[in-house]
């Protein structure tokens, strides 16, 4: 190992990486340039192609500290990935390739990290999905790393204790964990609210962990050795020095989140042997350095061909990455009074049947959400996945199953806890990868268990997300055609589920589910439209008959998905809404007003009682809502 050729590679990421920042006057440097030697050593371990950023058995690198993005966007130029110089000027600018944080639009990330712990919880997702690769391929097609470079802000988050928790459990192995414990921290040093002690809380947690200087090449070097070869999940604390390199800056939390400035990288890189008037200085023998990934990485990737060619998993690989919906048989749910976590749990099981992909768990709820996948065994020899309660770290982990390319999740858990993933529920709309979340007790139906159990704003939430559908179907046939609708639109779902027995609808009159909302009652100059979705469909049929027997005339319209629906056309929606229309829902969905008149719905947190006296509490009841409607005529 040249130690002097890796100084040079070190500082050329380091100022690479400064001037990226002083240029947008944005950005974190601190970060970056302390973890340039960790990053040129980690570079001769590396196993990828740059001229392939999706070769399967690549090693996954993950930047669980997104705000060091500078860092990364200079390393994956320099190994020649499609980013070019001109992009490294253009940090932090409208419509780039190197945004503030990491986002999968650009060549060679992984996955899109910023909200801190998340990277982390990705990367034990990603040795997961790795782990299960291998036990369906064999070891000669997926035998890759997952390496994650983490720091002081994500072991304080509770996701990444809740995923750690997970690695270690199932002995991940290829998982190499590399914490920057540079003791800084926005605020000053991170003793003012932050004194575990790391080591033995990662070998509590069942992590080899090693312990090196930062800056020192063979201390990290040997590390990544020791942990390419361990047995274990494993953790390498690295101490560094925030900003090493910037002068009087070296150490100050005052080099967290601004540029150094032009006169201290002058005289920093003057010091360290760089042309100080000169930015975005790569010399030739830094350059071929860390292009040889190009050479070596197509090289790796072609023996890998090799093996897969005769391989007996050729055609498996192909179904798990194109898998086919064409053809798989659902239940039949037609006529049939089920409760929809029932007809969806018997969905999921079609669907582990059918696609080999398919997998998921639940956050210790899987008997309530009828979320088992039956016969199918437990990670990592199944498709089972159990995730304890720990609903953060499960839908992050299951993004990053679905972001390593043979597999489609899911994440369960009662919807009043999906709030305890969000961050990642909207991870995944931003990356638009197809994740399913499966939330059950939907509603103020979920009875005794009372108002911190019953969802009213979750609907509008997850409603409210850009690049995500919500479907709250009706019943099982409508269930049915959600997943169909879901498995194709590419996008992150999630399926909002009755635990009471909901009535079998009637056949639609006009239009369908994959339009968001369709007539299941039409009459031609109708006063009142009913616009509901879930348990309410069936409330707002009966309220019908009622009121028509009361000389009013009433069209009923399901809307099992609110996005889908909010896309369609002008005269799809007039066809659909006519009179005064009323929307109605056991929840507070103020957007619904979008659609309707007058909303009818949930002013309050729920109460505690049987589910049926609740609903008649609050109001859904034909007799209620016949009378609010009378009130409104």
């Amino acid at each position: 190992m040249d130690l002097t050729i890796l100084q040079k590679q070190a500082n050329t990421l380091r100022f690479l990486s400064a001037d990226m920042i002083e240029r947008a006057k944005s950005g974190h440097p601190g970060a970056s340039l302390g973890l340039a030697d960790i990053l040129s050593v980690l570079s001769l371990h590396l196993k990828h192609n740059p001229k392939n950023p999706s070769w399967l058995n690549r090693d996954r690198l993950v930047f669980s500290g997104g705000h060091a993005s500078a860092l990364l966007y200079s390393f994956l130029h320099l190994c020649g990935y499609d980013l070019s110089l001109e992009d490294l000027k253009k940090f932090r600018q409208l419509h780039s390739k190197t945004p503030g944080h990491p986002e999968i639009t650009t060549k060679g990330v992984e996955i899109a990290t910023g909200p801190l712990g998340q990277g982390v919880a990705n990367a034990v997702g990603f040795a997961m999905a790795a782990k299960k690769a291998e036990n369906l391929l064999g070891k000669d097609l997926i035998n890759h790393k997952v390496y994650c470079l983490c720091g002081d802000g994500d072991l304080q988050e509770g996701i990444s204790y809740e995923a750690c928790s997970l690695a270690g459990l199932h002995k991940l192995h290829n998982l190499i964990l590399i914490y920057d414990s540079n003791q800084i921290s926005i605020e000053g040093d991170v003793s003012l609210a932050f004194n575990e002690d790391i080591k033995s809380r990662f070998i509590s947690q069942g992590f080899e962990v090693f312990e090196i200087n930062g800056h020192d090449f063979l201390e990290i070097d040997e590390a990544l050795k020791k942990a390419k070869n361990s047995n274990r999940a494993n953790l390498i604390i690295a101490h560094t020095q925030i900003a090493k390199g910037a002068l009087e800056l070296e150490g100050s939390h005052m080099s967290h989140g601004a540029p150094l400035g032009e006169e201290l990288i002058q005289r920093a890189k003057k010091r360290l042997g760089f042309d100080e008037n000169q930015n975005f200085q790569i010399s030739p023998e830094v350059k071929i350095r860390f292009e040889s990934a190009v050479e070596l990485g197509d090289l790796e990737e072609a023996k890998w061909k090799e093996k897969l060619e005769n391989s007996q998993q050729k055609a498996l690989l192909e179904r798990l990455l194109n898998p086919d919906f064409k053809n798989i048989i659902y239940p039949d749910f037609k006529g049939k009074d089920i409760a929809t976590r029932d007809s969806n749990g018997e969905i999921l099981n079609v669907l582990a049947k059918n696609l080999e992909g398919f997998l998921g768990g639940s956050a210790d709820l899987a008997p309530s959400n009828k979320t088992e996948l039956k016969g199918f065994g437990d990670f990592s020899e199944g498709k089972n996945l159990h995730f304890g309660i720990r609903e953060h770290a499960m839908a992050a982990i299951n993004n990053a199953f679905a972001r390593y390319g043979l597999f489609l999740p899911f994440s369960a858990t009662f919807f009043i806890f999906s709030d305890y993933l969000k961050p990642a529920a909207r991870i995944a709309a931003l990356m638009k990868i197809q994740h399913f979340f499966i939330f059950t007790h939907d509603s103020i139906g979920v009875g005794e268990d009372g108002p911190t159990h019953q969802p009213i704003e979750q609907l509008s939430t997850f409603r409210a997300l850009p690049n995500f559908l919500t479907f709250r179907p009706a019943d099982g046939v409508e269930n049915v055609k959600a997943w169909e609708v879901a498995l194709n639109s590419k996008l992150p779902c999630a399926f909002v589920l009755s635990r009471q027995k909901l009535k079998a609808l009637n056949e639609a009159v006009f239009g369908d589910v994959e339009n968001g909302a369709y007539l299941l009652k039409e009459n031609l100059n109708p006063q009142i439209t009913f616009l509901a979705s879930g348990s309410e469909v069936y409330l707002c049929l009966q309220s019908a008959e009622e009121l028509e027997k009361q000389g009013v005339v009433c069209n009923v319209v399901s809307m099992p998905c609110y996005e889908l629906f909010e896309k369609q056309s002008k005269e799809y929606k007039q066809r659909l809404l006519k009179g005064k229309v009323i929307g109605v829902e056991a929840a507070h969905s103020k957007e619904l007003y979008q659609f309707c008149d007058e909303f009818y719905g949930i002013e309050n947190f729920g109460e505690s009682g049987k589910d049926k006296e609740v609903f008649e509490h609050f109001g859904f009841s034909v007799s209620k809502l016949v009378d609010f409607t009378l009130s409104k005529k």
